[in-house]
Formats: C-alpha cells, sequence, structure tokens
C-alpha cells in the first residue's frame, strides 16, 4: 500500500509550508501512471493527519489521465491500460504528455481572523 508513504509526504510538504497554520484543504494532482487508488488515498490521509496539526484537513485530487502523442500520425491518446500505443495508428513511437504527475498544487489556510475565533 503505497497511498500511505505518499500521505506521508504531502503531510510533510504541507506541514513545511503551513508554517504552523491552521490548513483547511490540500489539494493534490496525480497521474493515473501513479496507480493511486483514491479510496485508499483517502482513508491513508485520514491516518497520517490525525492527531497532528493537519488533522482536519481536506485532500481533494485532481486525476490527470494518462495521455500520449504519436511522433508517427500527431494523433493523442488517451490511455486506460498502461501501453503506450496509438489509438488512431497503433504505433508505438509515442511521447507520454500527461499521467506521471505528483505534486501538491495548493493549500488552503484559515484565514487569521478565522484562527482568532477558533482560538477563543
Amino acid at each position: 500500500m503505497h497511498e500511505f508513504s505518499l500521505c506521508r509526504s504531502i503531510a510533510s510538504t504541507v506541514a513545511q509550508h503551513a508554517a504552523g497554520r491552521e490548513v483547511e484543504v490540500v489539494r493534490v494532482r496525480i497521474g493515473h501512471f501513479r496507480q493511486v487508488v483514491p479510496d485508499t488515498l483517502a482513508y491513508c490521509w485520514e491516518l497520517q493527519v490525525r492527531d497532528t496539526p493537519l488533522a482536519g484537513a481536506r485532500l481533494e485530487v485532481d486525476h490527470v489521465p494518462a495521455v500520449i502523442v504519436c511522433r508517427d500520425c500527431g494523433a493523442s491518446t488517451t490511455l486506460d491500460m498502461p501501453v503506450r500505443s496509438c489509438g488512431a495508428c497503433g504505433g508505438v513511437n509515442t511521447d507520454l504528455v500527461s499521467g506521471e504527475e505528483f505534486l501538491v498544487e495548493s493549500i488552503d489556510v484559515a484565514s487569521p481572523a478565522a484562527a482568532d475565533r477558533a482560538a477563543t
């Protein structure tokens, strides 16, 4: 279950950039070729952030499809399976243009006023 180690990496990155501020939402982009199971990722996120300053932060995942472009015919193909062959001509002379992403795209932190109200 590599989702737990992915969540550990996400949480570490978020904690560094949040710099002690309350985090409300974490948005990540994960490519199809990363083979992440969405329900497992969500479960692992909850386990990873429980009893930490990130507890309660919502994880939003943008799943990026795997797309190739054929060098021979120029066609673009969205892949369902990890077979990099052109959907138009069947060629394998292709370039992967998306699907390997794994990045923290943005972090929403609580406004100072909201944090002050929560503390009182």
